[in-house]
């Protein structure tokens, strides 16, 4: 394990990582920062059959972490006056045949009932399916390329989950909206949007929108993918990949340190003018989602914790911060993915450790 010798050492939380490579996975790297500086730390590895530990500045797919920038792209928007929070998200997208009453603040809350294109859980326990994103059928076709329209239309040939506006469902196909916003208000790719307004302002060079490109910069861990043929377990390297299966999802590419200085900003202020941080952060009732993040209480139910986690094939990134961004975690983790989400309890145990041991003690009141 590599530690930072900058600031004193955090071993309560050199232990919760050690934990986790215990419970399975490949490799973290985790970055602290609050009132004692900058903690970071790596364990495992980040290549199965090396001994290298995950690089601390490495790059890695932060899945739906991808979100909160999504959001906040499109509220810089709002700020500009291109879109309102309450206009009919069909107004700018007529061709889509969407429900005249959705609007871009459902879009950002999960509240459109808007079909989830990577499939729904119904609450009968039913499973919808959407595209193949899980399986030897995904790792064989992962290097498919899929339209941002192609995924929007085909969760709109399925039923709405409910009425816009009347409950909360999470769904990806949100957020490809979201993303066909901002490329018609702007008459610009996301990419050069997202620069113009998020990454370039925060110096986030080391940020990427990676449209259909597979690659993974250098340095970063790898992320794995198993599954079963014939009743033999196979697994694969599934590092490099093209993302446009899930679109603005999930698919960008961000390093912990830039995700600390995005968030941070962002609670900070220094993104938005102070009543659309106000309403990013308002939560819904049923899962305490704003616009773009989650509002959590802290530990022991003291104070406030703003989040947004991802996970997408073999890596996954954590995104935790005080409602003012002078506290952050964020971490990078690497491991064996399957459609069982083995490693889905073991994720959760430890993520509220950490939470607890850097949120904790009145800490989260920010």
């Amino acid at each position: 394990m590599s530690v930072t010798p900058t600031v004193q050492d955090r071993p309560e939380l050199r232990k919760v990582i050690q934990e986790m490579i215990d419970s399975g996975f490949t490799g973290v790297h985790l970055r602290v920062n609050d009132h004692r500086g900058e903690w970071v730390a790596a364990a495992g590895v980040a290549e199965r059959g090396d001994s290298a530990p995950p690089p601390v500045d490495g790059y890695l797919r932060v899945g739906s972490v991808t979100k909160p920038f999504t959001a906040t792209a499109v509220l810089r928007l709002v700020a500009e006056g291109r879109t309102g929070l309450d206009d009919a998200v069909a107004g700018h997208l007529p061709e889509l045949g969407l429900d005249p009453r959705i609007t871009v603040r459902m879009l950002l809350q999960h509240t459109s009932g808007v079909f989830n294109f990577t499939g729904e859980y119904l609450d009968d326990g039913t499973v919808v399916p959407g595209i193949p994103w899980q399986g030897r059928e995904w790792v064989e076709n992962r290097f498919k390329t899929y339209l941002p329209e192609e995924l929007v239309r085909l969760a709109l040939s399925e039923p709405a989950r409910f009425e816009p506006g009347t409950d909360w469902s999470y769904s990806n196909t949100n957020y490809v909206l979201a993303r066909l916003l901002i490329e018609r208000v702007t008459g610009r790719s996301l990419a050069e949007e997202m620069q113009r307004l998020v990454l370039g302002p925060l110096g986030l060079t080391d940020t990427l929108v990676p449209d259909t490109r597979t690659e993974v910069p250098e340095p970063h861990a790898h992320a794995y993918y198993r599954y079963e043929e014939d009743g033999e377990r196979k697994t694969v390297d599934v590092t490099r990949q093209n993302p446009s299966w899930i679109s603005t999802g999930g698919d960008m590419i961000s390093t912990t340190r830039d995700l600390h200085t995005f968030v941070s900003a962002l609670l900070g202020g220094r993104l938005l003018p102070a009543p659309l941080l106000a309403e990013m952060c308002e939560p819904h009732p049923k899962a305490g989602y704003g616009l773009g993040v989650f509002v959590q209480p802290g530990p022991d139910g003291e104070g406030t914790v703003i989040t947004h986690n991802g996970g997408i094939a073999g890596h996954a990134a954590l995104l935790y911060s005080t409602p003012d961004g002078s506290t952050t975690l964020t971490a990078a983790l690497n491991y064996v993915d399957d459609a069982g989400l083995s490693l889905a309890v073991p994720f959760q145990q430890a993520t509220q450790r950490l939470v607890e041991e850097v949120f904790g003690d009145g800490r989260a009141a920010g």
